[in-house]
């Protein structure tokens, strides 16, 4: 089944098809990528995943043609009153 992992950086965006079993997970789907050796610093301890823009867990299982987001985490820069 095809399912494609991508994650997003401020200045590059990876797409990456990969084809999974029946019943794969995020986790899965994820690890059989290879994302996390393109991008070691992704911490799926500490940063969220989703499917088409809606959170979910690790753990939950995929559909064919599921397209699987690594979130970037948010960095919050305080400004100064002017």
């Amino acid at each position: 089944m095809k399912v494609s992992v991508v994650y997003a950086l401020e200045s590059k965006q990876v797409w990456l098809p990969v084809e999974v079993e029946v019943g794969a997970t995020l986790m899965s789907a994820i690890h059989e990528s290879r994302i996390l050796t393109m991008f070691p610093s992704i911490d799926l301890e500490q940063q969220r995943v989703g499917v088409f823009g809606k959170l979910s867990s690790l753990e939950a299982v995929v559909n064919e043609g599921d397209r699987i987001e690594i979130y970037r985490p948010l960095i919050w820069v305080a400004q100064d009153d002017e």
